[in-house]
């Protein structure tokens, strides 16, 4: 069984899931490169999970072909469903049974083709399914928080090709999540303005940040981008629930991500990303949900790994970046896409 345990020098969790050393081979890199496992094509249905969601053609089955999005657990899960949470005491520490969700979202029938290379349409189908799954998940009370994450290539952290992002709901909020919940409660305390608009209002100013923009969306490179190329793609209307965004945001959403993956490729020849999905915990008692409709808003991090992460970074938490953002904003708005 998984489980949590908290370092209480630094306020991290860590989860411990021996069941992922099981996954067999064609689940794992081997020399760097990403094995073809077959599984979420149409007619091979049968070798995953049954699915929990999915996108189909009217009059298909579950769990046959037909879909478009499907959505399954993950065969070898970072955290287990079942059971209750059980957190205690061990001496100084603390640690909480292994209580969570981790699903995998196919994106895609097609083994070969990438996010990016869908049509928009099909995009904002895979944003959706997103969207409802947390819809469902958030349901169950043992949940704090969900994470949504999309790892591609060996550099990223991923052992598949075929197009698919993970969800995972934990039991805590993580403290990635707690560190820009707290920023955004400091700046809207201090100033009484939040957080994400003036952030909006700055690189509007400047300019030189932005690299696409349409009526819901702003994506720019961020003033202190970890990562060359690091993106930023953020909501106009304040939201702190990803879960709350209306069908036509994002269908916006899909256009705009569509555009920045494609010019990240042509420009820096498919560089290996994650992109992850920041929203705002769950289960918040009413005065905490006010707080938060006030100063949080979800956004998506594109990051590309065109550059490793080694002692300096673990030691110190700062990032060495070669690549100024206000450069990186103008090669990209400068790469031309169909």
């Amino acid at each position: 069984m998984p489980e949590l345990r908290r370092d209480p020098l630094v306020g991290r969790w860590v989860v411990f899931s021996p069941e992922r050393k099981q996954r067999p081979q064609d689940f794992h890199l081997q020399n760097g490169a990403l094995q073809e496992p077959g599984a979420f094509t149409w007619g091979k249905e049968h070798l995953t999970p049954p699915e929990v969601y999915a996108i189909r053609k009217e009059g298909t089955e579950p769990n046959s072909p037909g879909w478009q999005v499907r959505v399954v657990p993950n065969r070898f899960p970072a955290l287990r469903i079942e059971g209750d949470l059980m957190p205690e005491g061990d001496g100084l520490y603390d640690r909480i049974n292994g209580i969570g969700a981790h699903e995998v979202i196919i994106e895609t029938p097609h083994a070969t083709e990438a996010l990016e290379d869908q049509s928009v349409e099909a995009i904002a189908n895979v944003l959706k399914s997103y969207r409802n799954r947390i819809i469902d998940l958030r349901r169950d009370s043992r949940f704090r928080s969900i994470l949504i994450f999309k790892n591609v290539g060996p550099m990223a952290g991923a052992s598949l090709r075929h197009a698919h992002s993970q969800l995972i709901a934990l039991p805590v909020v993580p403290r990635m999540l707690q560190e820009r919940l707290t920023s955004a409660r400091a700046h809207y305390a201090a100033k009484e303005r939040n957080l994400f608009e003036d952030i909006l209002r700055a690189e509007h100013r400047e300019g030189k940040r932005i690299v696409l923009e349409n009526n819901s969306f702003a994506a720019f490179c961020p003033y202190a981008s970890r990562f060359p190329f690091e993106l930023c793609l953020l909501p106009k209307r304040q939201n702190p629930h990803y879960h709350h965004s209306s069908d036509a945001e994002l269908e916006l959403a899909a256009d705009a991500l569509k555009q920045l993956l494609q010019r990240l490729n042509k420009g820096l020849g498919k560089p290996d990303y994650n992109l992850i999905l920041h929203t705002a915990p769950l289960q918040r008692e009413a005065t905490e949900e006010a707080r938060l409709e006030a100063d949080f808003r979800w956004h998506i991090e594109v990051l590309p790994r065109l550059s490793g992460i080694a002692g300096f970074e673990f030691g110190t938490g700062f990032f060495i970046n070669s690549t100024l953002p206000e450069e990186a904003a103008q090669f990209l708005r400068a790469v031309k896409i169909q």
